[in-house]
């Protein structure tokens, strides 16, 4: 992104085209060619169709009654999407979930980090406790999710065994959120109040946050006045979300503890700590474990060959342990977990609000950004774009490995900014940007030392992909 000078030098100056509609007609209009006359992925491609441009004018839902401002420009390439990284141009104030900001009685009153701009003093400390709470699991990662993937794959088998089949979701589900209680504060929840409800009442606490942008399959004239057109109220889910709450106060006493002296509240910290677990984390691996699935499983035999003869080579050579700097030498394996968050990005919505008047530039035009104007880039456009990534749409497997494939590296975006910089307090990118990569690994490897290879139908869900398990080969031992 360059100055208005720069730009001129470049790229000749166009207006952005597209408008808003009559005021609230033009909302409605196209909330519903987003959710069901169209789909999200036809409602900006047939957009940048019309327009000719990568950059537009649009509406993006919820819409009227819940958000006061639809207006959005719209990024759909990977040379204009950066911008909505760089806080010297755009805030990020209450932008989380888009054009509108669910109630803060879902979070005990608190505005909660991810929903805070890094000028804010709150957020250094809270981002600088999340880094904390990574710190002080570093050495429990791997041991609990060997162990806590380990029964997943069991319950899998068991499955197969007797039905012929076996759904990822619902165990996968579970084993995400006991790793994660296990790894960051030492605590086995079945050994709880909370039993095994965890990821029911996180689904519940995080629908009613995030309905205004899902579709459920409901039929139009009843889902849309449901979920988008008032907000569901906090109070119904009350309940469980202090179920949530008593857990993560009882078992994060230490990482408390590090909150006060870094001048954070028990409460304030104990809901900042919820929050980061059950909706950034444990949310990322529910969308990212059944994409990996996904994506490797429909690849084929040939894939599952050359994964499982680089990951047990290289475990071998280390003693038969899974190690940190051991998966940094499987490259293959790498770049799988790379191209799936590229192709299938988890959080795949990005806003930020113009600072100031900006230009930004796509790979054909500049356009000029009046100071308050929201930006919006959907990322699996921005990450797929055929300017950058030769056969985008595809899943190929190799494609970060070398030196070539690591420059493309920084064009990858799924942690709130490019995969080659990392989280800090003055950023909004993801504080658990490494910990996502490192899960996302442990499961493939996992899978491999395991299985010579395995087969799956798929379908969709209102967050992602939804897996069946057809069959599984386990290791040969000869």
């Amino acid at each position: 992104m360059g100055s208005t000078k720069e730009a001129n030098l470049t790229l000749p100056i166009r207006e952005i085209p597209g408008d808003y509609g009559l005021p609230f007609i033009g909302a409605l209009k196209d909330r519903w060619d987003y959710f069901y006359n169209q789909g999200r992925e036809e409602y900006f491609k047939s957009r940048s169709q019309k327009h000719q441009s990568t950059v537009f004018r649009a509406n993006m839902p919820p819409g009227s009654f819940i958000a006061s401002n639809p207006n959005v420009i719209v990024l759909l390439d990977g040379k204009s999407f950066p911008v909505l990284f760089d806080t010297s141009k755009v805030e990020k104030r209450d932008l989380f979930t888009g054009t509108y900001m669910p109630s803060t009685n879902f979070t005990g009153g608190y505005r909660i980090l991810s929903y805070l701009d890094p000028s804010e003093p709150n957020h250094t400390k809270l981002k600088n406790l999340l880094f904390f709470l990574l710190q002080s699991s570093r050495d429990k990662v791997i041991p609990e999710f060997h162990s806590t993937f380990t029964q997943l794959f069991e319950t899998l088998e068991s499955e197969l065994a007797s039905k012929g089949k076996a759904a990822f979701g619902d165990p996968n589900d579970k084993a995400c959120f006991n790793f994660l209680a296990r790894a960051f504060y030492g605590v086995n929840p079945v050994d709880t109040k909370l039993g095994d409800k965890g990821p029911t009442l996180i689904a519940l606490w995080i629908f009613f946050q995030l309905a205004p942008l899902l579709t459920l399959g409901l039929p139009s004239f009843l889902e849309d006045p449901l979920l988008h057109t008032f907000r569901l109220p906090p109070f119904l889910v009350k309940g469980s979300y202090k179920k949530l709450y008593d857990f993560f106060y009882n078992a994060s006493g230490k990482i408390l503890d590090e909150g006060e002296k870094m001048g954070i509240q028990r409460e304030e910290a104990c809901h900042n700590l919820l929050f980061a677990t059950c909706f950034n984390s444990y949310g990322g691996m529910k969308i990212l474990f059944p994409s990996l699935l996904k994506f490797i499983g429909q690849a084929g035999v040939k894939l599952h060959k050359q994964l499982a003869e680089e990951i047990r080579t290289v475990v071998q050579s280390n003693g038969g342990t899974v190690t940190m700097s051991g998966m940094e030498q499987m490259e293959l394996m790498k770049s799988v977990v790379y191209e799936t968050l590229r192709i299938d990005p988890p959080v795949p919505l990005q806003y930020g609000k113009a600072k100031k008047d900006l230009v930004i530039q796509s790979h054909d035009a500049a356009f000029e950004v009046k100071k308050g104007e929201m930006l919006f880039g959907f990322q699996p456009f921005a990450t797929k774009d055929p300017n950058i990534f030769s056969n985008g749409e595809e899943f190929v497997a190799e494609r970060f490995m070398g030196k070539e494939g690591e420059k493309l590296l920084k064009n990858v975006f799924w942690s709130n900014g490019p995969e080659t910089e990392n989280p800090n307090v003055e950023n909004k990118q993801c504080a658990g940007k490494n910990f996502v990569v490192l899960v996302g690994r442990l499961l493939v490897v996992e899978l491999f030392m395991r299985y010579d290879t395995f087969e799956v139908t798929t379908g969709t869900s209102a967050l992602g992909s939804t897996i069946m398990l057809t069959s599984v080969n386990r290791v040969s031992l000869d």
